[in-house]
């Protein structure tokens, strides 16, 4: 019993700290797996086992065949497609959310989202659509796709591994494809019918190509002869001055330098173009006696060049960026990169930018060199939103991942290979081949989920071996007295879904599936409807933005409220709830 306790209390101080979100949940998760170790619930030599996980291997695989598709063009090829449906708005929503969620079944969510959202806003500023009334049905299909295959979600990988941790063979990877594929179907279907209600609208993005106005923060400043500061560097220059600003352009005669290095020297007849708010610019005015130049509407004319570019980005769920600011991180300094706006929920936030501290699903507006931005986002966790050239690539580029793909696919389908061996050897052959260069080979797999999985994986096993599954499938039992079994696996399923709206999916799916085995055994019922239930359940969390990456990312760019997921998130939930059950009973009997 005491053992019990203790898995309760390191569980629920997870929990905790999971929605707390003050840490990152791997940090999270290793403190939890340690302690459990500490207290005597999971012994020594399986400390560190769910390092080697068969289920841990297989979720890096699939995340780097995901970026080396995502690089090669072949998702690109289909978005490029996209934009020949013309301006209706339903059609394009119906469009946009059927090719992601089919896209979502074999690549990652987040890697689709990725690219359709960029197409998403494009073919709203080109028509005379509402980009937030397609986000979030883009969000949804994103999660629906990845119900449908063994790989289209980590939930489903780490449920046939431990399908086959309980003396039974894994599932295939297309043995969700029957419950997956109808649940994606109904969600897709009642989206397009209800999204027009359920859905709210933001006009944010529907006049212009982004939410800000950033003329009404440039300004255009003269140095006179006699101005302080001539001979002085614009790191000098800045040193001067309290409030924060941002040098965005230097004309100099009839050259045009953009983002200037900081030390550049300040000549007299330069034209400095600023990003500024009035209080600072008046602070500018009075300490400097530059001179306002109004001769000339600026707008963001001044801000790019052939070499320096501004690209809009959102800031990830795991982004370095939470909860720390431009001036923390020394952006500018270091990179040579000006935050010039940030939005949030599809409002723009006024200077001063630089001491505002980053949420998920802000968008930041940047200006810098184009390679430098590209470094950026990648160092930092963010999702550019430029309007970049598809990948298009010939079509022998595009054969040889699709071929490699397919390959690793029907190999594991017919049983040729185990999926983690399959996987994983796609992924070097998708580096023999150069599809994917090697140096990124270990770049674009998320860490902080393979690091979750390999802490919550022994944390799983201590919670069958303490007792507390068991204890926790009689209270369901015990609920559902005297009610059908499928009442038994309602609950579970329901259980499930409402703790990934708060914790990361894959943790949702570790922690439930030793309830549902046990609930099966307390029912002396077959697992497997059970851990399809979790499965499921873990998969889709439409409650809520820190659910899944995919609702984070589409929040600064829809302009939505954390409460605007619920209006249509919930009755999607029971929607799905009500299909799932039917489709899973069908398909995997209670008995037999």
């Amino acid at each position: 019993m005491a053992d019990q306790v203790w898995i309760g209390i390191i569980l629920i101080a997870a929990l905790a700290l999971f929605v707390y979100d003050r840490w990152r949940y791997d940090f999270v998760a290793m403190g939890a797996l340690f302690a459990a170790y500490i207290v005597g619930l999971i012994p020594r030599n399986e400390v560190f086992s769910g390092f080697g996980n068969a289920a841990v291997i297989t979720v890096a695989a699939v995340l780097v065949i995901s970026h080396a598709l995502w690089r090669s063009g072949v998702v690109d090829s289909m978005a490029s497609s996209v934009k020949q449906v013309g301006d209706r708005v339903w059609l394009q929503m119906i469009v946009l959310t059927g090719l992601t969620t089919f896209v979502s079944a074999f690549i990652s969510n987040t890697g689709a989202m990725a690219i359709m959202i960029p197409v998403a806003l494009q073919l709203s500023r080109n028509g005379a659509g509402h980009a937030s009334l397609m986000l979030m049905p883009m969000a949804f299909g994103s999660l629906l796709g990845g119900t449908i295959t063994m790989i289209g979600t980590p939930p489903n990988i780490i449920i046939s591994d431990i399908r086959a941790a309980h003396d039974a063979d894994p599932f295939g990877i297309f043995d969700f494809t029957p419950v997956g594929l109808s649940l994606a179907v109904a969600g897709l279907v009642m989206m397009w019918v209800t999204a027009h209600w359920l859905v709210p609208r933001s006009k944010s993005r529907d006049t212009s190509n982004s939410p800000y106005d950033v003329s009404a923060y440039l300004t255009e400043l003269y140095l006179p002869e006699n101005a302080a500061l001539i001979g002085h560097t614009l790191f000098e220059f800045e040193s001067k001055i309290k409030e924060n600003f941002a040098v965005v352009a230097l004309k100099r005669g009839k050259q045009l330098i953009t983002a200037p290095p900081r030390y550049q020297r300040l000549k007299a007849e330069d034209v400095l173009i600023i990003e500024a708010d009035a209080e600072t610019l008046q602070q500018i005015l009075d300490i400097t006696k530059f001179e306002l130049n109004a001769e000339e509407q600026l707008d963001t004319r001044f801000l790019v060049s052939d070499e320096i570019k501004v690209i809009e980005g959102i800031v990830g769920h795991d982004s370095r960026l939470i909860g720390r600011s431009a001036a923390d991180l020394r952006i500018r300094h270091r990179f040579g990169v000006n935050v010039l706006a940030v939005a949030r929920e599809g409002q723009p936030l006024k200077p001063s930018l630089s001491d505002v501290r980053f949420k998920p699903g802000d968008v930041l507006l940047l200006q810098g060199d184009a390679e430098v931005l590209d470094d950026v986002f990648k160092r930092f966790g963010c999702f550019p939103l430029a309007q970049r050239s598809l990948r298009l690539g010939s079509k022998r580029k595009l054969l040889v991942p699709l071929g490699i793909f397919a390959g690793a696919v029907l190999a594991s389908a017919f049983g040729l290979l185990s999926v983690p061996v399959a996987f994983s050897m796609a992924a070097g052959l998708m580096v023999l081949a150069n599809v994917i260069p090697i140096r990124e080979l270990y770049e674009h797999i998320e860490w902080p989920i393979i690091v979750l999985l390999a802490a919550t994986i022994p944390l799983g096993g201590a919670m069958e071996r303490s007792g507390a599954a068991d204890t926790l499938a009689t209270g369901v039992l015990w609920i559902s007295m005297s009610s059908p079994d499928v009442v038994a696996l309602v609950i579970l399923l329901v259980a499930t879904m409402l703790l990934s709206n708060i914790i990361n999916n894959a943790a949702a799916a570790v922690l439930m599936a030793p309830i549902g085995i046990s609930l099966a055994s307390s029912l002396e019922a077959s697992m497997d409807p059970f851990l399809m239930a979790v499965a499921v359940g873990a998969a889709l969390p439409f409650l809520t933005p820190i659910g899944h990456q995919s609702n984070i990312l589409v929040m600064g760019p829809g302009g939505y409220r954390f409460k605007d997921y619920w209006r249509l998130g919930l009755p999607l939930s029971i929607a799905m709830v009500i299909v799932a059950t039917v489709m899973i009973t069908l398909t995997w009997p209670m008995r037999g």
